[in-house]
């Protein structure tokens, strides 16, 4: 196996709020009013391989994006470190950084959000490659033209303002602004989400053509595992913070060891199981306020035991390149 392009080791991400001055004013009077501390990511552990597409899945709130962030380098971790290329990203040099900046792109959910409404599209694709020398001002034009014809859009229109495209046009102009770096690592989170599926279609097709013509390796991050079937060669779950199961593709959806993984593609629509009712997983996910004790899926799961409540199960490896977190071996126990 190759050197992976990136390694998250023991990645944790906190998000702190301080209190106020009446509430420092009410904790000195004897008040047990404290500062609120929202654990998104706890001791994440996963490797991504030059070229691969991985799947990062779970249902909202369980810090995939809080991880993809992390990784792109918008939020620093609290704890543990983001390896790029052999490299902690937090112990870089400043010119390290800055390439590295530039090789790990990020594509929103939102691109109607992530795009600047006063800013022509020329100037959202162009002005990033002209200020880190990719182009010079006399060919930033034809730069520009180049890569919008790439991901699908006319040149013709780059004079125009975000609010003048389609939804699926937009997400196609962040894709544009993301390859004019010309970046070897691209973060998509929830990237077509916000997109009819006849246009989810069509952007994922783009994203497998975009990954054999510019060599890419990808984070995909996604809610939905019919999408990451098509398009992700390795599938990670997380479930509250935590990575509970990890595996090739093929292999997740065929032998899913964890009941949460079990859950979720239960949900997954099928053409062969159209009358089947929908039965959604019992309980809501806890909040990253104040985790459950144990196994954070555990206040949800039929198989818990006084151990799950108690015990935070480790992520192991049972079979070569299928890792989980669980005590209970579902893959043996259903053999």
């Amino acid at each position: 196996m190759t050197k992976p392009i990136l390694e998250i080791k023991d990645v944790s991400k906190r998000f702190v709020k301080g209190l106020d001055v009446a509430g420092k004013i009410a904790q000195r009077l004897g008040s047990s009013i404290s500062e609120e501390v929202v654990h998104a990511v706890d001791s994440v552990n996963f490797t991504v391989q030059p070229g691969e597409v991985v799947g990062l899945v779970g249902e909202s709130g369980c810090g995939k994006s809080t991880l993809g962030r992390v990784v792109a380098g918008i939020h620093a971790a609290s704890e543990g470190g983001v390896l790029f290329e052999g490299k902690d990203l937090s112990s870089m040099t400043p010119e390290e950084r800055r390439a590295a900046g530039l090789a790990i792109q990020m594509i929103f959910q939102d691109p109607f959000a992530s795009l600047n409404p006063r800013m022509r599209v020329e100037q959202i694709i162009g002005e990033a490659p002209l200020v880190h020398g990719l182009c010079t001002r006399a060919n930033q034009s034809e730069y520009v033209d180049n890569i919008m014809t790439r991901v699908g859009l006319d040149p013709t229109l780059k004079r125009r303002y975000p609010h003048q495209f389609s939804g699926g046009q937009r997400q196609r102009i962040g894709i544009a602004r993301a390859l004019a770096v010309k970046p070897r690592f691209l973060v998509c989170d929830e990237s077509i989400a916000a997109l009819d599926v006849s246009i989810q279609a069509q952007v994922l097709n783009l994203f497998m053509e975009l990954r054999e013509e510019f060599d890419l390796t990808y984070l995909f991050i996604s809610h939905d595992l019919s999408v990451v079937e098509h398009i992700a060669d390795r599938v990670v779950i997380m479930y509250l913070g935590r990575v509970v199961e990890s595996a090739p593709t093929e292999e997740l959806f065929a032998n899913p060891r964890h009941p949460y993984t079990r859950a979720l593609l239960s949900e997954v629509p099928r053409l062969d199981q159209r009358r089947r009712s929908f039965t959604p997983i019992e309980g809501e996910i806890p909040s990253p306020l104040s985790p459950p004790a144990g196994c954070h899926f555990h206040p949800r799961c039929a198989l818990a035991t006084d151990l799950c409540k108690s015990a935070a199960p480790d992520l192991l490896e049972p079979v070569q390149g299928h890792q989980l977190s669980c005590h209970h071996d579902l893959g043996r126990q259903s053999a």
